[in-house]
């Protein structure tokens, strides 16, 4: 049976008055009865104008109106919506997520935006965020801010007022206003009695909850017991004389200031630290957009990088892809903006996850959109990377996983020129490369991930080579787990001050340092090293919190530079000592713990060489040997330079670039 056309009760819901601006901001969707009210107003007389609308119908038809329980009834059935420039919002109760959805479908059978236009509020409750997890669904909840410039735009337009200044951060979404320690502090330049109506403000409403059962001020980034309404009780400023206001006034400034670490005494839209917190507090709790699920468990590697997209849901164990590439391929205004969405890759990635683990209950697929480096120039060659979120029957919390393409693949050799066979047998040659290094890393201590797997998947091929444009041709990537733990170039200042912290990662990072010199892992052009720019992670112990190991995610640039003397190198790595400077407690203790664990690493790993030279002067003899620059050759290259370098040369030529401390002024 055919089912009844959907029915709109009020204006379009994008339609324009004579001013210009659109008639409704809200909706609301009763599913049930395939009905979008629209009428100007808000959501509550959206339901008494459906419940009129329906007794109207009733009378018309000779019926009695509606009963009390079936009005009741009715209403409970209903669906917030809220319109915004070409977006429409989908309010739900967490409670019936199946409302909800059935909501979402009766949009998508609308058409009136696009289906990637349609999102999901309330996403910090874990009930809305396993109905589209389960659904294949994350890309509906995920496209925060990209880019620095994205973030701050976002924090800046969020500025509000009360009654008196414009001091908070609002999160438009929970109806919360945040106060910085800076906002508060400056408080201080006021009159007297504007100072007094200002704290009576925030005594007021930092007491009181909203409809939403959030506070209508909170403090930035703390609240009770470390300091929050609590410490405004019991106070009259409105009543106190200039020298009793100024003096709680400081008292409070004081506690403020006392209750917070540094990197949140001044808002700054710089310090990454701050910037994220701001902005996870702007859209956390029941916003529209986040996927905290992950940013719970995402360091700041990832940290608002992921761009959900496009996938597939299951049901009774069937795969159904998203509709989003359906209305893609049809083509039409609709489909504006869905093509970079609808990645082509995604299909093979989650088939390889079926092949390999049978029955999924979900999975999504993420892209990271920016290069994790903070220094790295883009090279030649793919550089894309993917997250994937999958769920295994039995195991109870989701498989995160990091893809990331093969670097020169079939695509990149057609590009260039070759003949279809040569690419295929250049890129099953460079697989091979890549699975030698990795051994070759883990022979001369590199801690790399446990588990590296070859994943496989396909792309159309529409390149430069026009004799094969068209045609379908595989795509290689690598897989690994994804490491939870902080990019040592992105640890946070504050954690240098705690104890113990600066000199345990000064260790981690020589020993690191040790065998990133010895395999020469450099940039192609220039030689520069790479280390300690993003690869390399800080995992941390879970009972004291300092650095326990450092695991390097990706290890692209390793026996890039074979042919030059290590001692050469030596300037590139005193960097991760010199960008230290200002950062840690004591330059110098941190100078002489990176030094000492580097040259024992380093002494370490030349006397395992020296010790079973045979081993391994013969772990690559079977591969190919070209001094053009195979990996059996780069491996001779390495070993016999890393025999013939003095460790103790070599540590003090390094020393010799690292930049005394400055003395403070006036000393």
């Amino acid at each position: 049976m055919t089912a009844p056309a959907i029915r709109i009760i009020g204006p379009d819901p994008f339609a324009r008055g004579v001013d210009g601006r659109t008639q409704t901001r809200v909706g609301t969707a009763f599913p049930s009865l395939r009905t979008l009210v629209t009428t100007p107003g808000i959501h509550a007389t959206q339901r008494l104008d459906l419940v009129e609308e329906c007794n109207r119908e009733r009378q018309a038809a000779g019926r009695p109106a509606l009963a009390a329980a079936e009005e009741e009834g009715l209403l409970l059935e209903a669906v917030d919506l809220i319109f915004e420039e070409g977006e429409i919002l989908i309010r739900p109760d967490p409670s019936r997520m199946d409302l909800a959805l059935a909501a979402d479908e009766m949009l998508d059978e609308l058409q009136l935006v696009s289906r990637r236009n349609v999102r999901f509020l309330f996403a910090m409750d874990a009930r809305v965020r396993a109905a589209l997890r389960a659904r294949g669904e994350n890309w509906r909840i995920s496209p925060l801010p990209q880019s620095a410039a994205d973030m701050r735009r976002l924090i800046e337009t969020s500025r509000a007022a009360i009654r008196e200044g414009a001091i908070y951060y609002y999160n438009r979404y929970t109806g919360t206003r945040h106060l910085t320690y800076q906002e508060f502090e400056g408080l201080e330049k006021l009159g007297d009695p504007a100072l007094a109506r200002q704290l009576q403000e925030i005594a007021l409403y930092s007491a009181q909850l909203n409809r939403r059962r959030c506070p209508e001020v909170d403090f930035f980034p703390l609240g009770p017991p470390a300091f929050g309404a609590q410490d405004f009780q019991g106070t009259d400023f409105a009543g106190l004389e200039p020298a009793a206001l100024r003096k709680a006034f400081e008292g409070l400034r004081r506690r403020f200031h006392d209750a917070l670490e540094p990197d949140f005494w001044r808002d700054d839209l710089s310090a990454e630290v701050w910037r994220n917190r701001m902005l996870s507090a702007l859209v956390s709790q029941e916003d529209q957009t986040i996927t905290v699920d992950l940013l719970r468990n995402l360091s700041p590697e990832f940290f608002m990088q992921v761009e959900w997209l496009p996938g597939g849901r299951f049901e009774q164990g069937e795969l159904i892809f998203d509709p989003a590439f359906e209305e893609e391929a049809a083509g039409g205004p609709k489909a504006a903006g869905l093509g970079p969405l609808c990645d082509a890759l995604v299909h093979g990635f989650i088939f390889s996850y079926i092949r390999e683990y049978g029955a999924l209950e979900f999975i999504n697929i993420g892209r990271i959109r920016h290069s994790l480096s903070s220094v790295r120039p883009q090279e030649r060659g793919r550089r894309g990377v993917y997250l994937a979120q999958l769920k295994v029957p039995g195991i109870a919390d989701p498989i995160l996983r990091i893809i990331r393409l093969q670097k020169w693949g079939i695509a990149e050799h057609l590009d260039e020129g070759k003949p279809l066979l040569q690419a295929f047998l250049e890129n099953e040659e460079y697989t091979d490369y890549v699975l030698d290094r990795g051994l070759g890393l883990r022979q001369l201590g590199m801690n790399l991930p446990a588990r590296y797997r070859i994943l496989r998947t396909q792309e159309t091929y529409s390149g430069l080579n026009r004799e094969v444009s068209g045609q379908t041709i595989p795509v290689v990537c690598f897989e690994r787990g994804y490491l939870s733990g902080l990019a040592t170039d992105k640890v946070p200042p504050s954690r240098y001050l705690k104890e113990g912290y600066a000199l345990s990662l000064a260790a981690l990072l020589g020993k690191a340092a040790a065998s990133n010199i010895i395999v020469g892992r450099a940039m192609e052009r220039g030689r520069q090293a790479m280390f300690d720019d993003g690869d390399e992670i800080v995992i941390e112990d879970p009972v004291t919190g300092l650095p326990s190991e450092i695991v390097v995610g990706d290890p692209t640039g390793s026996f890039v530079d074979y042919q030059s003397r290590l001692i050469d190198m030596a300037g590139d790595y005193a960097r991760p000592v010199n960008r230290r400077a200002g950062k840690v407690p004591d330059l110098r203790l941190f100078d002489d713990a990176y030094l000492r664990a580097f040259r024992d690493r380093f002494g370490q790993l030349q006397g395992d060489y020296r010790k079973r030279t045979r081993a391994f002067d013969s772990l690559f003899k079977h591969c190919r040997y070209d001094p053009a620059g195979s990996f059996a050759y780069r491996w001779e290259r390495v070993l016999r330079r890393l025999n013939e370098t003095d460790a103790d040369a070599l540590a003090f030529a390094v020393r010799e670039h690292i930049e005394p401390p400055k003395e403070p002024e006036g000393a």
